[in-house]
């Protein structure tokens, strides 16, 4: 019973970013240039990111309001069409494309909070799909850095990136 209590406390703590001064940084700000109009391109990569996920809005440095969770369809079909920042081409990232947005010295959440603010310790869709399970499809936790397969139905949240002309 002991245990029981323990972990309902644990799931309804609220926690801070952690990170850790011993391990290198795998997302700094240095490797993004973080322009004013909501939006991030990595340097490496030259992708530009919204800072912000799907159903915030971006305003005065931050990130406002609360995230849409869709399904994985819903994430692919959002991204069509979708213009922000003056931008089209918009587009759910593959799994590797999404994985250089972690940061790995820090969880909860695992990702530069200086460069996308205010986002969640959950999974974001990528548009890998499984090889193996067709109603399956790759996400990315920000809660760790980690990554795993997900049922296409659930709802997850979604972070969109384009590739810069």
């Amino acid at each position: 019973m002991k245990k029981l209590l323990f972990l309902m406390f644990f799931t309804v703590s609220s926690y801070a970013q952690t990170c850790l001064d011993d391990v290198n940084e795998t997302a700094n700000e240095a490797q993004f240039v973080v322009n004013t109009d909501g939006t991030a391109t990595h340097t490496a990569s030259g992708l530009m990111w919204m800072r912000c996920s799907v159903g915030q809005t971006y305003s005065d440095e931050s990130c406002v309001g609360e995230a849409d969770e869709l399904n994985w369809q819903q994430a692919l079909d959002e991204a069509h069409g979708y213009t922000f920042a003056g931008y089209s081409g918009w587009r759910v990232p593959n799994l590797k494309e999404l994985a250089t947005l972690t940061e790995r010295a820090c969880v909860r959440p695992a990702i530069n909070g200086t460069v996308f603010p205010n986002t969640l310790s959950d999974d974001y869709w990528t548009s890998t799909p499984s090889l193996l399970d067709a109603e399956r499809a790759w996400v990315v936790a920000f809660f760790n850095s980690s990554n795993a397969l997900k049922e296409k139905s659930l709802f997850v949240y979604t972070r969109l990136v384009r590739t810069v002309d």
